[in-house]
């Protein structure tokens, strides 16, 4: 898949889908299995035994190994095949290619591109992610027939909630309402929307706020390539936003092709950590709001997109998109810094 950024971290699923050994799944049109050995090691690498080439991920996991379903041969965490049921001799160009990977905040995250300079330190943070006795998280995964930089789009513009969502909790003038500011933060960004003196919204970011008018907040971080982070908030008009109650959500895109995506979402509350109810109202509200309303929307305009090229289509700005706008420049520079670089080191 061109046009991607390389040198990066990938969310390859929640490390609770890693619970039978394994987990295969297409990550920038490069099929990966992703499995953790009985010592609790992971492992990466290419989904395609190099014998006949079936997928690794149809096989079992083995003591420290990765066993192919067809003949037997077995394949460590880096690639290496290890294991040949016919003899004691490794056949010659049995390696496979293999990918750093790191499971951290319940994410698994794979390095695509030079293992050399995969660094851990470069993850996104989602600490928020993690269950304890003071926090409780639902989490989902959600197909999307879309490239990948459309959804991000979506995720980096509140804008579309007065429209999009005006059948749940858009279509009452809050987004007229509010202000806008960019704030970069080294290679991420921030687009943060604020909403002073507004009514209590009609789907609260919890099931009760004892405020009739409340200053707001939507505050969004992008880390590239698609990794958003969401702060909801809402406090009594005037106050600090310690005093008022803020949600905090994930939202991780990853490319499976150029016109489909991995969308994994998740929101941790302090509330109610022992309610099975709140758990489905969130997960309703949440996988509602994009599957219904915006997944039908982003998916609609790929299909009108085709493979054109984004920028040759001279999308209009309308102002208050400046969050998406700023993300695919910086995106798109970064890949092209990372490509020039490439070619350099070639010469």
């Amino acid at each position: 898949m061109e046009g991607i950024l390389q040198n990066t971290w990938y969310m390859a699923g929640w490390e609770h889908e890693l619970a039978p050994g394994k987990l295969a799944r297409r990550i920038a049109d490069i099929p990966v299995v992703v499995f953790r050995s009985e010592s609790g090691k992971l492992g990466a690498v290419l989904d395609r035994c190099p014998h006949r080439f079936a997928p690794l991920s149809m096989g079992t996991v083995e003591g420290e190994n990765l066993v192919c379903p067809y003949h037997g041969l077995g394949f460590n965490t880096q690639g290496k095949c290890v294991v040949n049921p016919f003899s004691e001799k490794i056949p010659a160009g049995s390696t496979i290619r293999h990918f750093k990977v790191v499971a951290k905040d319940t994410i698994v995250w794979l390095w695509l591109g030079d293992q050399e300079k995969a660094d851990e330190a470069l993850i996104p943070d989602y600490a928020f992610l993690n269950d304890t006795s003071a926090n409780r998280v639902v989490r989902d995964y959600i197909h999307m027939a879309s490239h990948y930089e459309y959804i991000t789009d979506n995720l980096m513009d509140a804008s579309h909630i007065e429209w999009c969502h005006r059948n749940s909790f858009g279509g009452n003038g809050l987004v007229q309402l509010g202000q806008h500011a960019v704030v970069p933060e080294g290679e991420s960004l921030w687009i943060n929307w604020s909403f002073p003196d507004v009514p209590q919204q009609p789907i609260p970011i919890y099931e009760t706020i004892p405020w009739e008018r409340v200053d707001m907040w939507i505050d969004t971080r992008w880390s590239a390539p698609a990794s958003v982070v969401m702060k909801i908030g809402e406090t009594p008009v005037g106050a600090p936003r310690e005093q008022g109650l803020e949600q905090l959500l994930a939202h991780i895109v990853t490319p499976e092709t150029a016109t489909t995506s991995h969308y994994f979402w998740g929101v941790a509350r302090g509330i109610k950590l022992d309610s099975v109810d709140e758990d489905k109202r969130l997960y309703g509200m949440l996988r509602g709001a994009f599957e219904d309303e915006d997944g039908p929307v982003i998916e609609a305009a790929q299909r009108a997109v085709g493979t054109e090229n984004f920028w040759d289509l001279k999308p209009v700005h309308l102002g208050p998109d400046i969050g998406s706008t700023r993300v695919r420049r910086m995106l798109e520079t970064m890949i092209r810094k990372e490509q020039d670089a490439a070619a350099a080191a070639t010469v």
